[in-house]
């Protein structure tokens, strides 16, 4: 369990931006679970989720320097809301997978060439003796612009994308898992994104 609760180049939790997030939304008196919930949904909703910003740059993987934005995609979001964890002494992994995207795709399939994202992240945290799943990812905002139920987390049961709209039409599909892991591990999120986008789109935001 230790190296869940480890700082590394990527969750870096001791920066000064990661540590007064968590004091302006958190209370030392609060439960690990308490604690989760309440930082669930700073991220979820501090952060406008922007699926396209894509970088091979190492630096723009820090949690210090996601945090400093006011958008991000799902691996930005995770990563920030696991040094969070970390810095309150919850062990916290990162979950990746592949998705498909059915509702709201059409700038996506025109950045990107597609509406399979990949590599898909998301958080777990071990909170009484079991790892729970948590997605702080769409914001409460861009859920209502694509009527969509925003995805809400107990501190209990796992929060993983809406199957469905309000509507009951398909918006988010699980199609491939690659597991966890301890840290952000950047050399498998590019080699997914080189296997996965075309490359010419690739050479674009290479860099940023």
């Amino acid at each position: 369990m230790k190296k869940y609760l480890e700082e590394t180049y990527f969750i870096n939790f001791s920066n000064s931006a990661i540590q007064e997030f968590v004091a302006k939304n958190v209370e030392e008196s609060d439960t690990p679970m308490e604690k989760t919930t309440k930082l669930y949904y700073a991220v979820r909703d501090g952060f406008w989720y922007n699926p396209l910003r894509l970088s091979f740059t190492q630096e723009n993987w820090q949690a210090s320097e996601q945090i400093s934005r006011n958008y991000g995609h799902c691996l930005d979001k995770s990563n920030i809301m696991i040094a969070c964890l970390r810095s309150v002494d919850i062990p916290a992994r990162i979950h990746l997978s592949k998705v498909k995207n059915h509702i709201g795709v059409e700038k996506i399939v025109e950045k990107l060439g597609t509406d399979e994202l990949t590599p898909h992240g998301f958080v777990e945290a071990f909170l009484e003796e079991k790892w729970v799943k948590l997605t702080p990812v769409f914001n409460k905002e861009l859920c209502e612009m694509l009527k969509v139920h925003p995805l809400e987390f107990d501190g209990k049961n796992d929060a993983i994308f809406q199957a469905f709209d309000k509507n009951g039409n398909q918006f988010m599909e699980y199609l491939e898992d690659y597991g966890t892991f301890a840290d952000l591990p950047l050399d498998f999120i590019i080699q997914k994104m080189e296997e996965h986008y075309p490359a010419e789109i690739l050479a674009k935001v290479k860099g940023m």
